[in-house]
């Protein structure tokens, strides 16, 4: 992303999932009816999570209107929470993630989600109050400066928002600062397996749909390492090239960007 703006490319983003947070539904990453991941066909918000990982029973009990059907998998099959443990949730969007997060850390937990998108703040709002959700909260800031103490949380999890940032290491180093020592990342985002070919790493709105700005493996290895984490593991989900495809049915995307799960720990 070196010959874009990085100002321009959190405008394009942020304006980008305004237009998501005012639809009733959507399908898929960053999907508008303008976006690069539009494919035409109806797809409903659940079956798209079904795909990313969710089960029947999770899809359910999160309020009507949390479930955009955004990401790239789910970060919750790998973050195992526990009772009264503290989460922050980087691009929590309409909530979906934090009010599952919610239910596992239970009352004496506590959920912070953290958006850059006001309109997606106040629709997570909205979604709070009528769930009836006191553990949990939402913070307007930019995940690479995160308007989030140090040491505050106990994990933190994401999904597919870390490779729409123009500065990937930044972010990094901001959830090492708010993790705890023995804090842990469940992130899900999408990565790249190849070199991505100028006109796909240059084009704006793939990157606001989360191919674009996919960073590759070996990369996001050093920038974790750099931060300060150790036991870094990041596996490649080959499965979500089906509906990774569906993102941008123009391009061959799947030849060089597939969803994986990063995990990773703050030690003393």
């Amino acid at each position: 992303m070196e010959s874009l703006n990085p100002d321009q490319v959190r405008e394009a983003v942020r304006q980008n999932y305004a237009e998501v947070a005012k639809l009733a539904t959507t399908a898929g990453c960053g999907c508008t009816s303008t976006s690069c991941c539009t494919d035409g066909s109806t797809r409903s918000v659940e079956m798209v999570s079904l795909q990313l990982g969710y089960a029947p029973t999770e899809i359910a009990y999160v309020p009507e209107g949390s479930n955009l059907g955004l990401g790239c998998g789910n970060p919750q099959a790998i973050a195992a929470l526990q009772p009264g443990e503290t989460v922050v949730d980087l691009g929590s969007g309409a909530g979906f993630d934090c009010f599952l997060a919610a239910r596992q850390v239970g009352e004496s937990g506590c959920v912070v989600g953290v958006d850059m998108t006001p309109e997606m703040i106040a629709r997570a709002r909205d979604n709070a109050t009528q769930g009836g959700y006191a553990n949990v909260e939402f913070r307007q800031g930019a995940i690479e400066h995160l308007p989030i103490a140090d040491g505050f949380a106990d994990v933190i999890i994401s999904n597919c928002v870390i490779n729409l940032s123009p500065d990937k290491a930044q972010v990094f180093r901001e959830a090492f600062r708010t993790l705890k020592v023995g804090g842990r990342l469940a992130i899900s985002d999408v990565v790249a397996s190849a070199l991505l070919p100028d006109d796909i790493w240059s084009d704006m709105a793939l990157l606001s749909g989360c191919i674009a700005g996919a960073a590759l493996i070996s990369d996001i290895e050093a920038m974790l390492r750099d931060a300060g984490f150790v036991d870094i593991r990041i596996t490649s989900k080959d499965e979500s090239r089906q509906f990774i495809r569906n993102w941008s049915p123009r391009n061959n995307v799947t030849d060089y960007v597939v969803s994986a799960t990063i995990e990773a720990v703050k030690r003393g």
